[in-house]
């Protein structure tokens, strides 16, 4: 048996093709994937500067079923009843309308608004069918109440059935 002595270089040299091979680092890999996800957030919120901007308005309703009819409530404050469009469907709701800018710019110093301004529309699917040719609307105080009788078909729905013991 033949004794050879260790050369360090020797050692690096039998390592070479391993070279190539880079460090796994969970940090970069949670950094690539934070810019990700700020892009995907980037295209649905754009910004203005740094401010929310395009940012959709999307008003929330509240939907009550009674014997007779469906009350819808839904929430639009800061919008004129002229500037709210309302379409009902047999099977649905549909609402749209335009917050609009009251922004004058008479002077030249900043002017912040995290207010929200633009176009929105919502589609409000309906549990049951309604005569749509009946509905009556009101709004006051930024909220838009809409009463919508229910279908004659509907009413009849619901049959008591007696159990016997």
């Amino acid at each position: 048996m033949a004794l050879i002595r260790w050369n360090p270089l020797r050692e690096i040299e039998r390592l070479e093709p391993f070279r190539e091979i880079d460090r796994w680092d969970p940090f970069r890999e949670v950094d690539s994937l934070q810019r990700q996800m700020n892009r995907v957030f980037d295209r649905l919120i754009p910004t203005d500067g740094g401010e929310r901007g395009g940012f959709n308005l999307i008003p929330a309703a509240e939907i009550e079923e009674t014997d007779d009819a469906l009350h819808l409530r839904l929430e639009v404050p800061g919008i004129e009843a002229k500037d709210i469009n309302v379409e009902v469907t047999p099977d649905s709701v549909s609402i749209s309308g335009e917050r609009r800018s009251e922004t004058k710019a008479e002077r030249e110093d900043y002017i912040r608004s995290e207010f929200r301004y633009g176009k929105f529309q919502r589609v409000i699917p309906l549990p049951s069918l309604v005569q749509n040719e009946q509905v009556k609307a009101e709004y006051k105080d930024g909220i838009l109440r809409l009463t919508l009788p229910k279908a004659e078909s509907e009413r009849q729905k619901a049959i008591k059935v007696n159990i016997a013991s």
